[in-house]
């Protein structure tokens, strides 16, 4: 039996959430007042109902009583009840993005600003931020890819990777990535663009990769990377750093560093103790370009 009490910022993916455990078999409750929470767990928790897993959202609609959690959960570790808190979290900017797409007033902005309301919600949930057992930045993911964590989590039982790291290729004509943690120039590699015939092509294609790859300065760089992200990702890990974005810079965007993000990704990839995605921002903003042009 568990019990998974769902929580976090408003607009950070709750809801989701509680669907994508519905549909796992959980038992899914939203909201409910929290004089009620205790009645719920022990039901629940007694399996007089037949519910085998329970999922409960909580969230900065329950007010002031929301104080009141702190003796529960002490309550339940007492008693060492079979209890685990998830909490969805997201960056600020994209909250208020979130915000603005669905023109949704935020619960505590009172008709003012997104953004105070948004640090408001973050004084009162930080408490259950530093109780939670699983910290999902969701700034970053797609639909599928909360799913595929909470399926590792809940599902597969697979070891909790609390650090979600992006690597990001762009193009500095373009602007540097403005959620970027580390920024690496990479201009000073060989560029293909100046080669007719692998101008239209991108890092993705070999003949590309092995052009940027040439006389061995390339090779010796992401040696020198490997080593400085090999000594930092467990530092952030240790640090509970949640979200964190290593963006590798070329002048387009299209050719050596996407070379060099698909390197270290490969690189990192068989890793377990974080989660990793790709992404190239600007590897097809040229061929937009000119098609406007």
């Amino acid at each position: 039996m568990r019990l998974v009490i769902v929580t976090g910022m408003s607009g950070a993916g709750k809801t989701q959430a509680l669907k994508m455990l519905e549909d796992m078999g959980f038992y899914c409750a939203d909201n409910l007042p929290i004089p009620l929470i205790e009645k719920f767990a022990e039901l629940t928790l007694s399996n007089q109902e037949g519910i085998r897993n329970a999922a409960l959202g909580i969230d900065i609609r329950s007010g002031e009583d929301l104080s009141v959690l702190n003796r529960i959960f002490d309550e339940w570790s007492r008693k060492r009840l079979p209890f685990e808190i998830l909490f969805l979290d997201a960056g600020d900017e994209t909250l208020v993005k979130r915000y603005k797409e669905t023109r949704r007033a935020h619960p505590l902005a009172a008709g003012g600003r997104i953004d105070s309301g948004i640090q408001k919600e973050r004084g009162k949930l930080a408490f259950l931020k530093e109780e939670a057992d699983y910290i999902i930045d969701t700034s970053k993911l797609l639909t599928k890819e909360l799913k595929q964590e909470l399926e590792k989590i809940f599902v597969n039982h697979e070891s909790y990777r609390n650090l979600y790291i992006t690597i990001l290729s762009f193009g500095f004509k373009y602007g540097i990535p403005s959620d970027a943690d580390l920024v690496f120039d990479v201009r000073f590699l060989p560029n293909p663009y100046y080669v007719e015939e692998l101008r239209p092509k991108t890092g993705e294609d070999k003949a590309v990769r092995d052009y940027v790859m040439q006389h061995g300065t390339a090779g010796l760089f992401l040696d020198k990377l490997y080593d400085m992200l090999e000594f930092l990702f467990p530092n952030y890990v240790l640090e509970g750093k949640n979200q964190l974005v290593v963006a590798i810079g070329c002048t387009g965007g299209k050719h050596r560093s996407v070379t060099l993000a698909n390197s270290v990704y490969d690189r990192f990839k068989p890793r377990e103790e974080f989660g990793l995605r790709l992404e190239h921002r600007d590897i097809d903003k040229d061929n937009i370009r000119k098609r406007m042009v």
